[in-house]
């Protein structure tokens, strides 16, 4: 035994993963055109076939139990040896041209890889060659294919320039479809016809053995379909288990593929694989109409163009698929610009389904969002689609989906293929799970396949051993309910928009979330501004009242006095809460303040410059500190005695800001606060602080001084006016036509808080009413209409959780005049649902209530 511990034909054997060992694969005889040998770690000879003694002139049974540098000259054996490095890769091999093995100067083209624990050595005699590389005849033909066709093009190209190589009087290019059938999309005849083009072959004309033999050995060249071939003695290991020959380059083939050639009528075939990334694509299948021998050199080169091919197409699917990118870029760019409009994302996509429908065409599309179907374009009904959705809830994951048979999949979807034969689903959310799904009709097609595909193959003599069938007639199968296949460019295209929309529903949703977020934290505030405003009213009205009994000389006097300055305050508030939130008067701000507090000592109050209208977001700040510098004056500055005068000055700047100048004289002597309270934060901070203004306040001797600047943006108009002009009038406290109006009759009060229904009763007995009646709900306010007859009403619009407007009706239609109270404002929409009638304002007065009830009344005679 020799010691091989530093010889590279010793070296451990590279362990590879052999393929499923049916006989199919693992035929213990190679074809007559070459021989082998196999060879253990201590370099003898285990195995050889039968014809090696034809082609190196060793017998076979002389070559067993002998060293391998016995049978070959030694510079082909240090040729061999020097190359066995590449052996290391799995599924390596090594190619030798223009070996010398023998003492005769013969050449032969040598193959080596690694079997398990063998070294498999191929050898095939040396053709003569043309003088020239056949590598260099690759590259001009690879140079030729067109790039910028379709896939059958390109693949119609390769199928001329391969034929110009090997010399094949037919070379297809045949593609793996999705259900691992396979269709002929190109063919190149000497003879010029068409004979397998567009045609189709079973998955089982292929197996899965023989498809994952391709992946591994590349090419597989059949000199002769007749060629008995040469066994390799012996058949078997020590161990009993024949050679892994999967990537013998010269070994046999099944006797079943031999007799499929044969039944075509073919006498030499050359298959060649097609990869991409990785996975087989497709095969080159080259057939000669006789026996076709090309050596191992032009094979090699053969097997570069097909690498080259695979190349080729994969930029040609590499542009398709950026096109796809590049389309899909577009698609964000106008759904993005849609959203910028405030848009849904339903109306979004249903306004790009044209640009969508360019990229990805389909015939219908459906947006499946909150439980809510969008639909565009020919679809199923809003029932079935939803059955159609509960299936994809079940099926399918959060990548992409897409069927051409949907009705395999969800039977129901057999009565409307005509519609929706075809499916893909992109799933743009979790939970719940939201869809955009399209939909292909039904495309009535007719498949020509290479025999009938149903019958493929019979049982043959060896028992469950199967036959090749025997016919290859063309086969025609009109096929229904399925819809053109979805292509893997927009397979793509599909994915990138899943991305697009995921991540337009993820900002859609923060959005939505900040959404809450800011209106929880606007509720919390609006809840304790209106505390704070509540208690501040509370304590205005201990504060009017004081004031208003002090200087009223009669009871009548104080009760008129305090319902003026009530509805006062009452239109300050409208103004600042006005629902339609539109820009304001600041006038009429100041006029609001001053009439409410200071009294008949408004009148001491002027306004000179033009009247301004203050956006919303200013006018509570402005309002607050409005507020405070007019209570002051009340309370401690120029309105607090007989004599002071306030001046109040608006200009503008020159950068579009307003200036107010408040200047108070003639009051008593004023001096800084011994404290900084609330109040005068509001004054000096609220305006620099909300607005980005200024203000400054000075206590002088002479009377208070202060200077605001309110900025630009805080400023919606200006309004001029003509001289030193007075802010508007205080609402009148009494009405002049109400005097001698009196109520006659019964009434009823439709009111659900007790106290103001009791104060409402009382003005209406004050006012001539024999009997009101109180009701706090509509139901009992029907009950009592039901058997009382009522002479006039006054309704409440809202009644906690519900409205007066049923009663408001009935009312109506038997003509009795009522009158709304509501603390709504304006409110047009709210007031719409009513029929026509009057309305008052809450807080209302025995006045204007009285106004109210005298105008629904007179209208109500002249109607009848």
């Amino acid at each position: 035994m020799t010691d091989t511990t530093n010889d590279p034909l010793g070296a451990k054997p590279v362990d590879l993963t052999n393929c499923d060992r049916e006989p199919i694969h693992l035929l213990g005889r190679v074809q007559s055109y070459g021989a082998l040998l196999a060879l253990s770690s201590d370099w003898i000879v285990q195995h050889a076939s039968r014809n090696l003694g034809e082609i190196l002139g060793v017998p076979c049974e002389e070559a067993l139990g002998r060293p391998l540098s016995d049978l070959i000259v030694s510079d082909g054996f240090d040729r061999i040896r020097t190359n066995l490095r590449s052996l290391e890769v799995q599924d390596g091999s090594v190619r030798l041209f223009a070996v010398t093995l023998r003492s005769n100067g013969k050449e032969f083209d040598v193959s080596l890889h690694q079997s398990g624990a063998h070294l498999v050595i191929e050898f095939e005699p040396k053709m003569a060659t043309r003088g020239r590389d056949v590598m260099a005849d690759v590259y001009p033909v690879i140079a030729s294919i067109r790039r910028d066709g379709t896939i059958e093009q390109l693949a119609a190209d390769a199928a001329r320039g391969l034929q110009a190589i090997c010399g094949f009087d037919s070379v297809m290019v045949y593609q793996f479809q999705q259900d691992h059938s396979g269709k002929v999309i190109a063919e190149q005849r000497l003879d010029g016809r068409k004979r397998y083009n567009g045609m189709m072959f079973p998955a089982s004309d292929i197996p899965v053995q023989a498809r994952a033999l391709y992946k591994r050995s590349l090419l597989r060249l059949i000199a002769d379909v007749n060629d008995p071939g040469s066994p390799i003695h012996p058949g078997s290991t020590s161990s009993g288990q024949p050679i892994d020959l999967s990537l013998a380059v010269t070994r046999s083939v099944s006797p079943i593929h031999l007799e499929y050639l044969r039944n075509m009528g073919v006498q030499a075939s050359m298959s060649v694989s097609i990869m991409r990334d990785g996975e087989l694509w497709g095969l080159f299948a080259c057939h000669h109409n006789t026996p076709r021998y090309i050596d191992y050199e032009r094979r090699t080169a053969v097997e570069m163009f097909a690498h080259l091919f695979s190349y080729e197409l994969s930029r040609h699917e590499d542009v398709k698929r950026k096109r796809a990118e590049a389309d899909a870029n577009r698609m964000q760019t106008v759904l993005m610009a849609h959203m910028a409009n405030g848009r849904a994302l339903s109306d979004s996509l249903l306004a790009i389904s044209h640009d969508l429908k360019d990229v990805i065409p389909h015939d219908g599309l459906v947006l499946y969002e909150n439980e809510t179907c969008h639909f565009a374009g020919d679809t199923p009904t809003e029932e079935q689609f939803r059955s159609i959705a509960r299936m994809l809830d079940r099926s399918i994951g959060s990548s992409v989906f897409a069927t051409d048979t949907l009705g395999a999949l969800h039977e129901p979807a057999t009565e409307y293929a005509t519609i929706a034969a075809g499916l893909m689903a992109i799933p743009i959310s979790k939970r719940p799970r939201d869809y955009l799904v399209l939909l292909r009709q039904q495309v009535e097609d007719t498949v020509h396949w290479a025999g009938d595909p149903n019958k493929p193959v019979t049982v043959g003599p060896n028992g469950t051993r199967l036959t090749p069938r025997k016919s290859f007639e063309v086969w025609r199968e009109t096929v229904l309910g399925r819809a053109r296949p979805w292509t893997p460019e927009e397979r793509h295209a599909a994915e990138l928009l899943r991305t697009i929309l995921l991540e337009v529903f993820l900002k859609v949703t923060d959005a939505a979330y900040l959404e809450r977020k800011r209106a929880q934290e606007q509720q919390a505030l609006l809840i304790s501004e209106l505390n704070h405003r509540v208690r501040n009213i509370l304590n205005l009205m201990r504060g009017l009242l004081a004031q208003s009994r002090s200087s009223a000389k009669t009871l009548e006097d104080f009760t008129a006095n305090l319902d003026g300055r009530i509805h006062a305050l009452a239109r300050a508030h409208d103004q600042l809460t006005s629902e339609q939130w539109e820009p304001a008067s600041l006038r009429a701000l100041i006029s609001c303040e001053f009439d409410a507090y200071a009294d008949e000592k408004s009148r001491r109050v002027t306004i000179d410059g033009p009247d301004v209208m203050i956006v919303p977001g200013a006018y509570t700040t402005l309002a607050l500190v409005l507020h405070e510098m007019a209570t002051n004056s009340v309370k401690y500055g120029a309105l607090c005695d007989q004599a002071g005068r306030v001046a109040i000055t608006l200009r503008m700047d020159g950068s579009g800001g307003l200036l107010i100048d408040w200047v108070e004289r003639g009051g008593p002597p004023v001096a800084p606060p011994q404290r900084r309270g609330f109040g005068s934060v509001i004054i000096e901070s609220s305006i620099p602080h909300e607005l980005k203004g200024d203000a400054e306040i000075s206590y002088k001797l002479a009377g208070i001084e202060a200077h605001f600047r309110i900025p630009p943006r805080a400023i919606d108009q200006v309004i001029e006016h003509n001289g030193d002009q007075k802010g508007p009038a205080p609402i009148q406290a009494t009405d002049p036509k109400a005097k001698d109006f009196a109520l006659r009759g019964q009434g009823l009060v439709l009111e659900d808080t007790l106290i103001i229904a009791m104060d409402a009763a009382g003005i209406l007995e004050d006012m001539g009413a024999r009997d009101v009646h109180i009701a706090s709900s509509v139901a009992s306010a029907m009950t009592y209409l039901d058997g009382h007859e009522v002479d006039f009403a006054v309704l409440d619009v809202n009644l906690g959780d519900e409205q007066s407007v049923s009663v408001a009706e009935r009312l109506h239609a038997q003509g009795v005049p009522f009158v709304l109270a509501t603390g709504y404002g304006s409110a047009p929409d709210l007031l719409a649902a009513y029929p026509p009638c009057d309305v008052v304002q809450k807080p209302f007065s025995a006045n204007s209530l009285q106004s109210a009830l005298r105008e629904a009344i007179t209208k109500g005679r002249a109607r009848r």
